[in-house]
């Protein structure tokens, strides 16, 4: 299967999209971006202002500390897929709504069977809720459980699910920075024993 061109088709799909009210007010729908074989993908929460203008993922405040963050893991942002629960951003960058999540749930749902990660990040609870709930965990806030990795089977194989706290959540309450930084740390930890 061609994944990059079904992704493209995705893509179209999502910018002519009119399932909600968020189209209304966007410049562009986000649908993520990352190498379509990505073993490892974010999924963060909705596009805010710099990424609605820009048409990609975390490219604002938030995602300069997200590129800090995957290099405290031995990451890059070339090698992973990031993407969010909604595609358009909601007024004012409030938490998206439940019907606005469940309109966008089938990208969401095709991304994932397309990509067949073998980690997925969430950042922030509305993720950490939607993916954790979809492989068949309890969901539970994101201050109880981020950083602990929970493990679910699926048609592809094992696949790990690690809740972290938003990117954004250190900008608004710069005492949480560390603690993102040290669950970031866990994520590189997990990843070396992944490999070996």
């Amino acid at each position: 299967m061609d994944v990059a061109g079904e992704l493209e088709k995705l893509r179209l799909e999502v910018q002519a999209c009119r399932r909600c009210p968020l189209y209304k007010g966007r410049r562009n729908a986000v649908l993520g971006e990352g190498p379509p074989n990505a073993r490892i993908m974010l999924v963060g929460e909705a596009p805010g202002y710099w990424e609605d203008l820009q048409g990609r993922p975390f490219v604002g405040a938030a995602g300069k500390l997200l590129n800090e963050l995957l290099k405290t893991a031995g990451l890059s942002r070339e090698e992973v897929y990031i993407t969010n629960v909604v595609k358009c951003r909601p007024p004012g960058n409030r938490d998206p709504l439940p019907e606005e999540e469940e309109a966008c749930a089938p990208y969401l749902e095709r991304q994932l069977a397309l990509i067949k990660p073998e980690i997925i990040c969430t950042l922030g609870n509305h993720a950490t809720r939607r993916i954790l709930s979809k492989y068949g965990f309890e969901a539970q806030p994101i201050s109880r459980i981020h950083g602990r990795p929970f493990q679910a089977s699926t048609v592809s194989g094992r696949l790990l699910i690690i809740p972290l706290f938003h990117p954004a959540t250190a900008l608004h309450r710069p005492p949480m920075r560390e603690t993102l930084f040290k669950d970031w740390l866990k994520v590189g930890e997990l990843l070396a024993e992944l490999k070996n």
